[in-house]
């Protein structure tokens, strides 16, 4: 049973793939760098549910690094994390000025701008610190391990609303883990 941030760091520490991808990020040299979304999500829902890990759609590499805002920068960290783990897909953006795109304030760090993502169960991320394996829940950990799908604060009115209703029906959430709750 998943319930706990011990009980969330441990499906990623039992999963090599996910440790596999935290070792290979970790050699990025990536300043302020967590991964987050489906890739800490769905394997809590999966352990959750009693499924096999899916292949991820994409591993959602956050950092914040303000002296280099150029979006090049995105594409020489994806392609060395390509070199390292070819089979991975890999997307690496830099959160300085992902505020710009998004229609925010400047973001503060990495874990401010996750903070902001669309539901609070996606608002989860890890990072490798030597060999340990860091969580940050930025809403708490309730709704991940209480499978629910719900509007993070950022994303709290009629839009964000519906931007999350149609993230669940696209991706396909509904029919991949029977227990979830949606409370948008």
């Amino acid at each position: 049973m998943v319930v706990s941030a011990q009980d969330v760091v441990g499906v990623i520490e039992s999963d090599p793939r996910a440790m596999g991808v935290l070792r290979a990020t970790a050699d990025l040299g990536l300043p302020d760098w967590w991964i987050g979304a489906g890739f800490v999500r769905n394997r809590v829902w999966d352990a959750i549910s009693g499924l096999p890990v899916a292949p991820e759609r994409d591993v959602d590499v956050a950092y914040f690094d303000r002296e280099k805002l150029d979006p090049r920068e995105d594409a020489r960290a994806e392609a060395r994390a390509v070199r390292a783990l070819p089979e991975v897909p890999w997307e690496i953006r830099n959160q300085a000025r992902m505020h710009l795109r998004n229609g925010d304030a400047p973001y503060t760090s990495a874990l401010d701008a996750i903070s902001r993502w669309p539901e609070t169960a996606t608002c989860v991320a890890v990072t490798l610190r030597g060999d340990s394996v860091r969580l940050v829940a930025c809403h708490g950990l309730t709704d991940l391990v209480g499978m629910v799908v719900r509007p993070s604060p950022a994303m709290d009115d009629a839009a964000g609303r519906a931007t999350v209703q149609r993230r669940v029906e696209a991706k396909g959430w509904l029919h991949r883990w029977a227990g979830l709750r949606l409370c948008i």
